[in-house]
């Protein structure tokens, strides 16, 4: 199933908005529990799950910054 352009770019704002900081509160809260390691395992751990957030949305995110190509051509452009 294949999304419009802009339901791509509808959902890519749901995510980032809601989605993202939902994400890095339970990242947080997993990382508190593990009483807190060193600053360099803490850091990987967090590099790490910033990468990992994105893969499952990377479908999403691909091409938003682009114009529209389902938009009609404007001709009389110079």
């Amino acid at each position: 199933m294949a999304l419009s352009y802009k339901a791509r770019r509808r959902w890519s704002l749901v995510i980032l908005l809601i989605g993202l900081p939902l994400y890095i509160t339970v990242a947080v809260n997993v990382v508190e529990m593990i009483d807190r390691p060193p600053f360099w395992l803490e850091l990987l751990i967090f590099v790490g799950l910033g990468f990992l957030w994105m893969l499952p949305f990377k479908f999403v995110f691909r091409g938003i910054g682009q114009a529209d190509p389902d938009a009609p051509k404007d001709d009389d452009a110079v």
